[in-house]
């Protein structure tokens, strides 16, 4: 619901307080998200190797960020789900929480797509 009262530094400092609250939530309930966390805690450093440009690095970076991004709205879809339909089967419940799912992969799949690109130009083009 939108909120009529005056934006300000106030407004700024809880939203980010919101922010870090649904990372939390994230962190704690999703093992998804804590492994490609951990995954993109790992590949940072590769990433930072890899990378012969600042483009490149920050293709490779911002492609692991969009799964995270993309594990946080389907973690978000599925507990709206499961609070509604409880045990109950849906065929609409599965049908959103399968969206979901596709979502997180397709981004997995971008991020093999970028890093392959990457590495292929950087070191495999020339042999």
């Amino acid at each position: 619901m939108a909120s009529n009262e005056r934006r300000g530094i106030k407004q700024i400092a809880n939203a980010a307080k919101w922010s870090v609250q649904g990372l939390q939530a994230t962190f704690k309930h999703e093992a998804s998200f804590r492994l490609e966390f951990f995954l993109f805690l790992l590949l940072t450093p590769l990433a930072i190797y890899l990378a012969q440009s600042l483009m490149q690095l920050l293709l490779l970076i911002a492609c692991m960020v969009l799964v995270l991004i993309v594990e946080i709205l389907n973690s978000a879809i599925e507990a709206v789900v499961d609070m509604v339909c409880g045990e109950k089967h849906h065929d609409l419940a599965k049908r959103a929480k399968d969206m979901g799912s596709a979502a997180v992969f397709l981004s997995q799949l971008l991020v093999a797509a970028c890093w392959g690109t990457v590495v292929y130009s950087n070191y495999l083009s020339g042999l």
